[in-house]
């Protein structure tokens, strides 16, 4: 496996990749890592951040991308039906901010992973599971 694997890319002081080769029909894998501004920044740096996220999110073309990192937000109960994410905390500043970026990087019509024959059905069944602690 490890030769599948390209080397790093420092892409800004707060965003790196790397990216997995594909092996046979498996697609390819790139894997962002992210280290967000903390709330103690100025709002222009945070606003920075998240611009480029999004600009190296959408240039990027694999099939499969994975984004992890610390971005310093908590995310609270679901506050509208259009949420897809929840989180067991209270809302801060930089939940909201991710939340946005979440919402606006995938669109709705390809948020589901599996539709029935007929189509009459959107179910979004894939799911990343952390354990806590």
């Amino acid at each position: 496996m490890a030769k599948n694997i390209d080397p790093f890319e420092q892409l800004t002081t707060r965003i790196g990749r790397l990216r997995m080769r594909r092996c046979g029909l498996t697609p390819g894998l790139r894997i962002v890592v992210a280290y967000a501004p903390t709330s103690s920044y100025e709002e222009e740096e945070v606003e920075a951040f998240y611009m480029d996220l999004e600009k190296f999110y959408r240039k990027d073309h694999t099939f499969y991308k994975v984004i992890i990192g610390d971005f310093d937000a908590r995310i609270g109960p679901r506050r509208t039906p259009g949420e897809l994410h929840i989180g067991t905390l209270q809302w801060n500043e930089e939940g909201k901010r991710l939340s946005e970026f979440i919402m606006t990087t995938k669109p709705s019509s390809l948020r589901c992973a599996w539709k029935s024959p007929d189509g009459g059905y959107h179910n979004e069944i894939d799911h990343i599971i952390l354990r806590k602690g």
